[in-house]
């Protein structure tokens, strides 16, 4: 088996439809390959809808998974079953715009040091969506992007610039990843203690262990509905900020996570003044933002 794609369901089986159909319709007939589809305990409805419309693709597994247990959790789930030597996290809410597998795994096994890389994204209307990134760290949190690309342009490569020829990013996006599967089982897969977000900073800090580094493949391209699989709240908003503060204590230590911990405190206590929603996000913070307030753990 050349080929595992994993794909999360959880109530939008449209998109997931429409995101199978454009694998099946650009994939290469060379490619041996198998859809590994999760299903991460949708609406009772939402599941009726996807085991009707998937009978007619082959090469389909579907699991049921019997809890949400998240990006990590569910793909974790579809990678007991996956035999392929190549693996791909494909977010359901996107759409492949040419062959972007055989372009993927032609640029991996030319280029033993590409650990994990990615297709150029693209929203919805066409317009240009950044598919490399910084790692989440402290230097990040407290300055931002435009002020690290602008210091350091070698270490922090500009997000927002279209590229010709593969491009090293610190990671690439979570809503397209492949990775050798060899690789993938040395770093030890996702860590299942996060439940959204921030997947990307913590699986490539691992591989750069392995000397493996983050591409993004321009040549292939796809469109991502940016946040159809996740509507914004302040539930998901605090999920975010649970992620990037367990990401920070993981791999840069205590001290900058006490650090972030407190300029996230300062930050929310006073935009709850002008945002009384943020309130709720405040209070779990200055209780710690602990991940026993994750969304995983309700």
């Amino acid at each position: 088996m050349d080929l595992s794609i994993i794909i999360i369901n959880y109530n939008t089986s449209k998109y997931t439809i429409n995101c199978i159909e454009s694998i099946v319709n650009t994939i290469s007939d060379s490619i041996n390959y198998e859809i590994i589809l999760v299903d991460n305990c949708s609406e009772i409805s939402d599941l009726s809808n996807l085991e009707e419309q998937i009978k007619k693709f082959n090469h389909l597994t579907l699991i049921k998974n019997p809890i949400n247990s998240g990006f990590g959790g569910g793909n974790t789930v579809g990678l007991s079953k996956a035999k392929g030597k190549f693996l791909a996290f494909v977010n359901n809410d996107t759409i492949l715009q040419n062959d972007c597998f055989s372009i993927l795994i032609d640029a991996m096994e030319s280029n033993p040091s590409f650990g994990v890389c990615s297709p150029q994204s693209f929203k919805e209307n066409g317009k240009f969506l950044p598919t490399i990134d910084h790692f989440t760290s402290p230097s990040k949190e407290l300055f931002g992007r435009a002020f690290l690309e602008f210091i350091n342009p070698k270490k922090y490569p500009k997000r927002k610039q279209i590229y010709s020829k593969p491009q090293r990013g610190q990671f690439v996006s979570g809503s397209f990843m492949v990775f050798r599967k060899e690789d993938f089982d040395k770093i030890g897969g996702f860590d299942t203690k996060i439940f959204l977000y921030q997947e990307e900073t913590d699986i490539c800090k691992r591989l750069l262990k392995l000397n493996k580094y983050a591409y993004l493949i321009p040549e292939a391209k796809f469109i991502h509905f940016h946040g159809a699989s996740t509507k914004k709240s302040i539930a998901i908003k605090t999920e975010l900020k649970l992620s990037t503060l367990y990401v920070i204590r993981k791999h840069y230590g205590w001290l900058a996570h006490k650090l972030i911990l407190g300029f996230l405190i300062v930050k929310y206590f006073t935009r709850s003044f002008f945002k009384p929603e943020y309130w709720n996000l405040f209070k779990v913070l200055i209780k710690g933002g602990k991940l026993n307030h994750s969304l995983l753990k309700k």
